[in-house]
């Protein structure tokens, strides 16, 4: 199936699902160039995400996320939301990487808007790409 069409239908899921879908009709106003390009932004903020997964600096004491989660690994984001023993809730994946940054790493949390948790968030996302969906699942 040619990408375009992948994309496409992908936007207009992922339109669907948040609301924010006006009409069928908007979405034939994307052009191929359009999609492209976004994906291209997508790909460089997995780049700035996999580079944090190797920034001691989230922390204090030296270790960085990929001592543990190398190339993301064991991180599950299609698990999520999930009850997550750590935090004794369900929570959602920003939630288990700032554990992650409070905790072995001895840093402060970053906000779930900081664009550094949307790139390590988008890293762990692409690590995992398709892998099926499972929320909920432990």
């Amino acid at each position: 199936m040619n990408i375009f069409i992948v994309w496409k239908r992908l936007l207009l899921a992922c339109l669907v699902t948040t609301g924010l879908m006006i009409s069928p009709a908007y979405a034939d106003n994307f052009t191929k160039e359009d999609v492209d390009g976004w994906y291209q932004e997508y790909l460089s903020v997995v780049d700035k995400g996999r580079v944090a997964f190797t920034d001691a600096s989230l922390g204090t004491n030296g270790v960085v996320c990929a001592q543990c989660h190398p190339n993301g690994a064991n991180t599950h984001p299609e698990t999520y939301p999930k009850f997550q023993k750590q935090l004794g809730s369900v929570v959602q994946m920003w939630e288990m990487v700032n554990w992650c940054i409070r905790n072995p790493l001895e840093g402060v949390d970053l906000s779930p808007t900081d664009p550094r948790m949307t790139a390590i968030l988008s890293y762990i996302a692409h690590e995992r790409r398709g892998v099926k969906m499972e929320p909920g699942k432990h």
